[in-house]
């Protein structure tokens, strides 16, 4: 199981950078216009937190110190500073989870981020299942707003 949540979380976080790399105008990964208020910049920088923060503070103890409301109010930070931001995540994740046994995946996870005791795999796939809610978030700013 962790190799396999290992693997989803590269192919995403991979295709994360896809997306920003896919802008045409940089300037774009940062705008947000009607109802759309989050741009894509800040869900990378939200994503890239919450994994930090979730896998490799809490399971690997990495040190990661998180501050969420910077995650929504930087801007303009340059794409590549973006880019290497995620493939940092991507490591954190594969060092993060190779520390854990199918053991570990069944215990409960070191604290209650969503209000109520669960399992670390449990948690994990909402975590994942989180990338995914906002992966396609920064797909759809892209399509509509990077004209």
């Amino acid at each position: 199981m962790t190799e396999s949540i290992k693997s989803l979380f590269t192919r995403d976080l991979n295709q994360l950078k896809k997306e920003i790399e896919a802008y045409q105008d940089e300037e774009n990964i940062w705008k947000i216009d009607k109802d759309i208020l989050n741009s894509a910049g800040n869900l990378s920088l939200h994503l890239v937190g919450n994994i930090n923060h979730f896998i490799g503070s809490i399971l690997g103890n990495s040190g990661y110190v998180r501050n969420r409301e910077l995650e929504f109010s930087l801007k303009n930070i340059p794409r590549t500073e973006l880019i290497e931001k995620i493939e940092k995540t991507i490591e954190v994740v594969h060092s993060s989870l190779d520390q854990l046994s199918e053991e570990d995946l069944k215990k409960e996870y070191l604290i209650e981020a969503l209000g109520y005791k669960m399992t670390t795999e449990y948690f994990l796939i909402h975590l994942f299942g989180h990338l995914g809610y906002h992966l396609g978030q920064i797909n759809y700013h892209r399509r509509l707003l990077d004209v």
